[in-house]
């Protein structure tokens, strides 16, 4: 897999799309061409019986006897318009542009059932979690969602009372950030001021933030001379170390009224407002010593991406008979995307171990690396030299040195 495990099942699983789309074009294309050419000879055919109808009534007044050929005469442009209609063989066309698209169609559907796999159970390993540690995630994310009757509920029914200290944490951030959705920055700017020493540089900025924010939502409301009492109050404290992003808002009270169609009409954008609101967020977990997303979530999003493969592999060893539940590390690495990398991790390419103290990843003379286990196998506990399963250069036990991550 290239960048996640996810990439080659979702791209065969388009590929298969496309392949439905197209054959879908190409039979309306085709079912439109017949039905063209038929429209065409019937109407062709119906000039024909007109006009042959209308010099029959021509003659009419010449000949009396020779009306009786006019049925004839129709009788052979309906025989011709048969026989043309026999020669398209619009049925036979239609079926087998419509064959065609079932085809497709049944492949895709395989493919689809084989992607989108709803038999998850067969990747399943028994592991055992700490019960504690298990409530105090799930705890965790419904405060963080702001699912705070969820969570007392799961405090009471999972007998951890002290767990209600979350609750208290993250309160103050909900009040924050439902305050924002109505525009309302003084929670915000409260929580900064009262924090600042402890948030250091990013309280700086922070501040500066909220206070550009304030400062453009007061000069939407076309109140330039109250936009000019804030910015002396609040941003001129900030000249020293902000000076550019407080010339350019001051360049902004010879455009009240029309900000939006202004060179500061970034500054207006409604994204501003998610975009603080997310740093806010991280910030705020941040100063509680939490990581920003939940790690319920994290830990879903991760499994979710690992899963085709865990898939995959459960399938190929139980066609070769082997015991999944019973292997105490997989055979093969899943990788996932990089938001999921909060440190560096090597895997020897040998024994698919992943690097540890005991076990460190060591560089050989040709540049490879593998673990230091499996350098120990090669050389036979370090008694003779060994050839780079990569290269065909030897190397021995002393050459190689460890790297650290």
């Amino acid at each position: 897999m290239s960048t996640s495990s996810l990439e080659m099942p979702l791209s065969s699983l388009r590929d298969a799309f496309d392949r439905v789309g197209k054959k879908q074009k190409l039979s309306i294309s085709k079912s439109q061409e017949v039905i063209d050419q038929v429209r065409h000879e019937v109407e062709q055919a119906l000039v024909d019986i007109q006009s042959d109808h209308v010099a029959t009534w021509a003659l009419v007044d010449i000949q009396s006897d020779d009306v009786a050929t006019s049925p004839i005469d129709q009788r052979s442009i309906l025989d011709e318009l048969i026989n043309k209609l026999n020669m398209i063989a619009p049925l036979n066309q239609l079926e087998g542009s419509q064959k065609e698209l079932n085809l497709s169609l049944n492949k895709y559907q395989k493919v689809l059932d084989k992607t989108l796999n709803p038999d998850m159970s067969k990747a399943y390993r028994n592991v055992d979690f700490d019960p504690h540690t298990l409530h105090q995630i799930i705890l965790n994310h419904f405060y963080r969602e702001g699912l705070f009757d969820v969570a007392d509920s799961l405090i009471q029914e999972a007998g951890e009372p002290e767990a209600i200290s979350l609750r208290l944490k993250f309160v103050e951030l909900h009040e924050i950030l439902e305050a924002m959705k109505l525009r309302n920055l003084e929670p915000a700017l409260q929580w900064v001021s009262e924090n600042f020493e402890q948030l250091k540089e990013c309280g700086l900025f922070l501040k500066l933030k909220l206070h550009k924010l304030q400062f453009v939502e007061i000069l939407q409301k076309r109140c330039q001379a109250d936009a000019l009492d804030y910015a002396k109050t609040y941003l001129a404290p900030l000249a020293s170390v902000h000076m550019d992003e407080i010339q350019k808002l001051m360049g902004c009270l010879l455009w009240v009224g029309k900000l939006d169609s202004s060179p500061y009409s970034e500054l207006v954008d409604p994204s501003n407002w998610e975009k603080l609101t997310e740093e806010i967020t991280e910030q705020f977990c941040n100063f509680l010593g939490q990581s920003s997303p939940s790690p319920l979530s994290v830990a879903l999003a991760a499994g979710i991406e690992g899963l085709p493969t865990l898939l995959k592999l459960a399938t190929v060893m139980a066609a070769k008979k082997q015991e999944w539940l019973a292997m105490k590390q997989l055979p093969v690495p899943v990788e996932l995307g990089k938001e999921f990398q909060y440190h560096s991790i090597f895997v020897c390419p040998v024994s698919r171990e992943q690097g540890s103290e005991e076990n460190p990843p060591m560089l050989l003379p040709c540049g490879h690396v593998l673990c230091k286990h499996s350098i120990h196998k090669l050389s036979k506990n370090s008694t003779r030299s060994f050839k780079c399963p990569y290269c065909p250069q030897d190397a021995s036990v002393t050459q190689c040195r460890q790297l650290f991550f």
